[in-house]
């Protein structure tokens, strides 16, 4: 018996390149954000992988939303760190 689900990171790498026509035509700036973008749903494949979602965009979101949010949390602590310093008399 085989594998009747293909892997999720062959699976993710096709519908990446789905979105090529996409990415060529943003601009510069934009594009290096569109990239980073595809490299937090590749950081997080071993977790897609696990997700078994027959709808492979769900995945790749909720990577990307995951890697903003733990941007965001990183931000916010820092933000803090500075406001603390700026506090203290």
């Amino acid at each position: 018996m085989g594998k009747t689900v293909e892997s999720y990171r062959i699976a993710l790498d096709r519908e990446l390149l789905k979105w090529n026509g996409f990415a060529r035509a943003l601009r510069r700036e934009d594009r290096k954000a569109f990239d980073h973008l595809m490299d937090a749903c590749r950081s997080y494949a071993s977790a897609g992988s696990n997700a078994t979602r027959p709808i492979i965009f769900e995945p790749m979101i909720l990577s990307i939303l995951l890697h903003q949010q733990k941007m965001l949390n990183r931000i916010e602590k820092e933000l803090d760190a500075v406001r603390k310093q700026h506090s203290q008399p």
